[in-house]
């Protein structure tokens, strides 16, 4: 019974969180982030982004819309593929955190003892060293690139998950819906895939959407302090490039990467709160 409210629950909080006008404008910017990123990705958009098409440092005018960077390249497709590296960081490392971060926090709220005290400890460890440094020091051990950063984005980012998905597992761990399984002879397997898995769902889809808008603010000041991603257009690396188009009155590079990082932020910050009143009757009317 408690897996069908769950369930009725869910649906009906995916169509309240698309039924307001703001939320139902964030939803399809994201959707349209999503689509520009996958199509980047096949080559459909800005395929040839490394192409020259017009002289160095064009304003935006009709035949270019975001302008030209000091190689006479499209400001536009450098852009749209900054959208597809921001999308992948942040799906890829969201992906991988929430799982760490789940699987451990159920691993240590279930069984709790020694293996409880161990993964506190070390999720105690990993969150007293500043984040930024963390990420520098991994990002120098794996090297620049995709893999690399994604890695050390993960490693970095599923601590918050798994504080918070133990102590979820500890609250429900003694509800009589697990006893009730204890008693019949459910195994450990069954009680965490099939009774305590979807009742913490709610909380594994907001940490995703938190832990995916921190990955790409993080994959941006990477890749502006250059240990980020490489030979591919990014947000962080175009405002970069633009420091010194600035004492020349070059602003569209900055600006549009800017902007198209500040978009993408605003909207899941909205749809993440939007979700939080949700999932959780305890905000309501706040």
């Amino acid at each position: 019974m408690h897996k069908d409210n769950l369930l009725h629950q869910f649906g009906f909080s995916t169509k309240a969180l698309i039924g307001k006008k703001l939320n139902f404008f964030c939803f399809v910017t994201l959707l349209g982030y999503t689509l520009v990123a996958l199509s980047t990705k096949i080559g459909v958009l800005a395929a040839n982004w490394q192409a020259e098409v017009g002289a160095s440092y064009q304003q935006p005018n009709a035949m270019h819309y975001f302008g030209t960077d000091i190689l006479g390249r499209s400001v536009l497709a450098k852009v749209l593929h900054g959208a597809e590296v921001a999308m992948s960081v942040g799906f890829i490392v969201a992906l991988l955190a929430v799982a760490i971060g789940t699987m451990l926090g159920i691993v240590a709220g279930y069984f709790g003892g020694i293996i409880d005290a161990c993964i506190v400890w070390l999720y105690t460890v990993v969150t007293a060293i500043p984040t930024m440094i963390l990420l520098m020091v991994v990002a120098f051990v794996l090297g620049k690139g995709m893999q690399s950063i994604c890695m050390a984005l993960a490693i970095t980012e599923w601590t918050e998950t798994c504080r918070l998905i133990r102590g979820e597992v500890m609250r429900h761990k003694s509800r009589e819906y697990i006893q009730a399984a204890s008693a019949i002879g459910a195994s450990s397997a069954r009680k965490i895939f099939v009774h305590l898995l979807p009742n913490i769902l709610p909380l594994m889809i907001y940490q995703f959407s938190l832990v995916f808008q921190t990955a790409v603010k993080q994959e941006v000041i990477l890749s502006y302090l250059g240990i980020g991603i490489q030979n591919k257009p990014s947000w962080g690396i175009m405002i970069s490039d633009a420091k010194t188009g600035l004492l020349r009155g070059v602003w569209w590079e900055l600006f549009f990467a800017t902007m198209a990082m500040f978009l993408l932020v605003l909207v899941f910050n909205i749809l993440a709160d939007a979700l939080r009143d949700l999932l959780d009757p305890k905000l309501k009317g706040r």
